[in-house]
């Protein structure tokens, strides 16, 4: 595996470090999780607005 730096402020190297630890993994590994997270967050976020008449109509569209 490929890796590279981020570089983060001292409050936050400390925050993550103390999650990491919670979480029993890496740094590394919590990051991942952390960017999986905001991912997920993002996309949830994107889903849930309203149908547009074209998302409505192709949900009501009979293709049997």
């Amino acid at each position: 595996m490929q890796t590279t730096s981020v570089r983060i402020d001292l409050a936050t190297h400390r925050e993550l470090k103390k999650l990491a630890a919670a979480l029993e993994t890496t740094v590394g590994a919590a990051v991942a999780l952390a960017v999986r997270h905001l991912s997920q967050e993002r996309m949830g976020t994107q889903l849930n607005c309203d149908l547009t008449p074209e998302d409505i109509a192709w949900l009501d569209a009979d293709l049997g």
